[in-house]
């Protein structure tokens, strides 16, 4: 069975929606970061906010014009191409092209059709950016913290941001202490070897399953 956390679910409908509280609140320093800080990487997370905050907010838009302004965003803010190879894994070295081609549009739909069903489920939440540590140049993690609304605690949330200004892309989102597009990884992995090998039983799963249904199930 699929892990029920998929990357681009978390992202979108457990992080990303709840960000546009962010637009409404200052950037802060962070005293527990170590080291250099990315503050051109701060400013990005925290400008996205403001632009999913217009989103959600607009009353001209119905469910469905909503999710497709949603969908331009993260494919303007997130790295879906890199993120979509780093969760095959090894597999990425012997899938082939047309597997490739087939496994990447399943994975699209399927984290699609977690994010476009919990659109609405957001109410009140606000978002914090506290600072940030470089790993190396052009690799930073942007610390943020998720609070109020329906929320009983506050959440930190990490995004691993890639690029420098003007080019940024997200490429990892860590919550509860847990990077997803590794943990997407280990369970993509571990359903194709648990396969012996056959990528195609991996798509087909990513097919049938349409997104939403494994959510709904967790």
């Amino acid at each position: 069975m699929l892990h029920r956390r998929p990357l681009l679910l978390r992202l979108a409908a457990f992080v990303l929606a709840p960000v546009a509280g962010l637009a409404l609140l200052p950037v802060v320093a962070v005293a527990q970061e170590r080291g250099p800080h990315d503050a051109a990487a701060e400013q990005f997370v925290a400008a996205n906010g403001t632009r999913v905050l217009a989103i959600l907010n607009n009353s001209a838009l119905d469910k469905a014009q909503k999710e497709q302004a949603f969908r331009g965003l993260i494919d303007q803010i997130v790295d879906v191409p890199l993120v979509t190879r780093f969760v095959l894994g090894k597999y990425m070295r012997t899938i082939t092209p047309d597997q490739y081609q087939r496994f990447a549009t399943a994975f699209r739909r399927y984290a699609e059709g977690v994010y476009q069903s919990r659109i609405d489920d957001y109410h009140g939440e606000k978002f914090t950016v506290s600072g940030s540590i470089v790993r190396k140049p052009g690799d930073a993690i942007v610390t943020t913290t998720l609070f109020g609304g329906t929320m009983s605690n506050p959440t930190v949330v990490k995004w691993r941001v890639l690029g420098g200004a003007g080019n940024f892309h997200i490429v990892d989102v860590q919550v509860a202490g847990v990077w997803l597009a590794i943990t997407q990884q280990q369970d993509f992995v571990s359903t194709i070897d648990n396969a012996g090998g056959n990528v195609n039983v991996l798509i087909t799963q990513l097919q049938n399953d349409h997104g939403g249904a494994i959510h709904r199930r967790g």
